[in-house]
């Protein structure tokens, strides 16, 4: 199959670009001799986890449990939902745990270890949990020096609860683009979560996980002393926001949407296409970045960058393409006529992905053109 058979919008992914990707973590980690738990929630895909994993992750990391359903059924096991377990949630995953899955869950308060320790010790079901850690104020977590943190720690000991150990996600690195600032927010990831381990080792509670991890961070830490594994979910794709935090450049993102020239507004300088924020999502991640690339940046149907355009504008099911200079109106029907097929490269690939039930391989070939491989399933839910 060629690209010129596919029905647009179609979601991509070039398998040259993503095993590059996948490789150049886990080598990263390997130097580091630091397990890896990729965050599979960007991709939710069977084939994707699996190719992480035969090249050398350990585990996986997932936001719904939903997820943790579709990986385990699929045969992975060793799974840590890292999402702040609430009680409604806990018989979905002691199902998942009465089943085989070596599944790990989190709390951040008193109030989510309560009601695992009742939960557990009403229903007899062993839970190991990990507590999240506050390092950068930027969502979820405790204070490391709080003394929270130890209440929180000897709540988990009870009947059969095992605090399993402590992790963290330095959210705030999206907002970053200088490597000496990266490097500064991986130290203090680093730094804060071994501290929580070691001020629970000091109170005579086990930690023996400390995770910590985002695509910014595990690609700009300096050392990781301390740590035990490194999660990262987007570096497998990457993504225009990744291109302006300056952990990758456009040409390593694996990830874009085909879309269709369908019309033009000549008076204005835009194409419209096919692609609109129903399928690149309403993620507009670039806005307050240094390079704001509108819904998305625009590339030929082989994936060349076309600089001077990008995604401009979006309706649910157009996108406006247009020169990035505003004032420039050019004849853009004879540049971009009618049938013409474009990718956009997406601002976010997590909720780009999220907008399509599968992904549709290209492959590069020996002559340059690229061809369409296998077909790819993704899943949704809670």
């Amino acid at each position: 199959m060629q690209l010129q058979d596919l029905s647009t919008p179609a979601a991509l992914i070039e398998r040259d670009r993503m095993t590059r990707n996948i490789e150049r973590m886990q080598q990263r980690m390997n130097q580091f001799d630091v397990a890896f738990r990729p965050h599979v929630k960007t991709t939710k895909c069977i084939e994707i986890a699996r190719a992480q994993i035969a090249a050398g992750a350990q585990g996986i990391t997932v936001s719904t449990l939903k997820e943790v359903e579709q990986f385990f059924a699929a045969g992975i096991t060793d799974i840590l939902y890292a999402v702040g377990m609430v009680a409604p949630k806990l018989k979905q995953a002691a199902a998942l745990i009465n089943k085989g899955c070596n599944l790990k869950i989190i709390a951040d308060n008193a109030d989510s270890a309560k009601a695992i320790v009742a939960f557990s010790q009403a229903n007899q079901t062993p839970f190991e949990v990990w507590i999240e850690i506050d390092t950068d104020g930027h969502r979820s977590g405790v204070d490391p020096e709080s003394d929270e943190l130890l209440t929180i720690g000897r709540l988990l000991q009870h009947g059969n609860v095992t605090l399993g150990g402590v992790m963290t996600h330095a959210g705030s690195s999206y907002g970053l683009h200088t490597p000496d600032a990266l490097m500064a927010l991986a130290e203090q990831e680093r730094r804060l979560c071994v501290l929580a381990a070691t001020r629970l080792r000091a109170a005579h509670l086990p930690c023996e996980n400390v995770s910590v991890g985002s695509t910014p961070t595990a690609l700009s830490a300096q050392t990781l002393a301390g740590v035990t594994e490194v999660r990262a979910g987007v570096y497998v794709l990457f993504d225009l926001v990744m291109a302006n935090v300056g952990v990758c450049t456009p040409d390593d993102i694996a990830l874009s949407v085909l879309t269709t020239v369908i019309g033009h507004q000549k008076e204005k300088g835009w194409a419209i296409v096919d692609a609109g924020w129903m399928a690149m999502s309403r993620d507009r991640g670039t806005q307050n970045q240094q390079h704001d690339y509108g819904y998305g940046q625009v590339c030929d149907s082989n994936g060349t960058l076309l600089n001077n355009y990008h995604m401009s504008g979006a309706n649910q099911e157009h996108g406006i393409i247009s020169n990035v200079n505003a004032t420039c109106v050019e004849d853009i029907s004879a540049q971009l006529p009618i049938g013409t097929q474009l990718r956009i490269l997406p601002n976010h690939a997590c909720a780009t992905g999220a907008q399509f039930p599968s992904y549709h391989v290209v492959e590069s070939t020996p002559s340059g053109s690229p061809e369409i491989g296998p077909t790819w399933s993704r899943f949704y839910g809670w």
